[in-house]
């Protein structure tokens, strides 16, 4: 059945690529974006190539889910809504409050409001929930159980103790977090994703909306924003490779992430658009491998086949967390699908196209120095 589909946020990284991949399939898609400059640029017609590219794809709407009547307009005709509008970046999220749970948390209260209290067509609703929301995740104690640890003690990463460690201060074994984890997460950009997807997996089946939650790990690969210094290590250190620029590695280095490209992450949302075992379901949307971030680093010089000078600091901001890898078996086992794109292989992809863009300007330092004066990087 073709749908048509309205993507919130849909002029980012994901949202136009799953904008182009459900055309493609014969679906019709809006798009509501607030083409925030931090992403787009001053003037997002000429300096966004997202939101050139879709052009003669999507019917695009600029305006924000923060407004009403902005949703209204683009809930016209919808069959299914993807839900990405959001605010993203742990660290700024920790000082720009009120700007993230005003468009994360009251964005998604609006659409909700306005599908509860008024006529429409919408059959499903989607969420981009985040990773974030675990916290540390799922880790094992020496005798085999499965723990939750708290976030990590400033004290005792002030000391270089960057561990996670257990009630009686043994070290953690970390294992795949699972969909059935205990959610704490330890940023506010956390607190707002899991808000959201609890208001949408609540309110949706009351109002008789199939609800799914999409939990994504650490996106990447060509498309994504090289201007945004607040998200995306690969972006970050590619142009600080680019520009000749040394690398601060934070920690010790061996933190790691789910690192999932772009291509799988749309299959995996068209997927939760289109399949019906989807409906009522939550996803972990990852690889299931974990990449240290020293790891990535190595396989950033080899793609672009130079170095620049690293540093590995001892820095560290609070609410980020130690390691994150998803257990991607549900995803498997219900819709069938496992990520097909090594980590290897996805960054140089992503290296060949980051070489076609401009070099940005270094607003990451920029970025760096407003958590100090907050004390939140140290």
């Amino acid at each position: 059945m073709a749908e048509h589909v309205l993507i919130t946020g849909g002029a980012g990284f994901i949202g136009t690529r799953l904008a182009k991949r459900l055309v493609s399939a014969g679906h019709t898609v809006t798009v509501l974006d607030a083409l925030i400059p931090q992403v787009h640029g001053a003037d997002p017609a000429e300096s966004s190539p997202l939101l050139r590219s879709l052009v003669g794809v999507a019917d695009v709407i600029h305006g924000s889910v923060t407004s009403t009547d902005d949703i209204r307009r683009a809930l016209a005709q919808a069959t299914v809504v993807v839900h990405l509008a959001a605010e993203t970046g742990t660290g700024q999220s920790m000082y720009e409050i009120d700007r993230y749970v005003e468009a994360n948390v009251g964005g998604t209260a609006k659409l909700l409001d306005l599908l509860t209290n008024e006529p429409h067509t919408v059959r499903r609703l989607v969420v981009a929930s985040s990773r974030s929301i675990y916290g540390e995740g799922s880790y094992e104690t020496r005798d085999g159980s499965v723990v939750y640890p708290p976030h990590r003690a400033d004290a005792d990463l002030a000391e270089g103790d960057f561990r996670v460690l257990g009630a009686d201060g043994e070290e953690l074994i970390l294992i795949p977090t699972d969909e059935e984890a205990k959610l704490h997460p330890s940023s506010v950009y956390g607190i707002t994703k899991q808000m959201q997807e609890s208001l949408i997996m609540t309110v949706a089946p009351v109002i008789g909306i199939e609800p799914v939650s999409l939990r994504y790990q650490n996106v990447y690969g060509p498309g994504q924003s090289l201007k945004n210094p607040y998200t995306g290590i690969l972006s970050i250190f590619s142009t600080l490779i680019r520009q000749g620029k040394s690398i601060n590695i934070f920690e010790d280095g061996l933190e790691s992430r789910d690192f999932v490209y772009i291509d799988d992450v749309v299959e995996a949302t068209y997927l939760a658009v289109t399949h019906p075992a989807a409906a009522g379901g939550t996803f972990n949307v990852g690889s299931g491998v974990a990449t240290t971030v020293n790891d990535v680093v190595a396989a950033l010089f080899s793609a672009f086949g130079t170095d620049v000078p690293t540093r590995i600091s001892g820095n560290y901001r609070l609410g980020d967390i130690r390691h994150n890898v998803a257990d991607t078996s549900r995803l498997r086992d219900v819709l069938g699908f496992t990520a097909a794109t090594s980590f290897d292989d996805g960054v140089r992809q992503f290296v060949r196209w980051v070489l076609t863009e401009p070099v940005e300007g270094d607003t990451y330092q920029r970025s760096l120095d407003e958590l100090a004066s907050r004390n939140l990087l140290k």
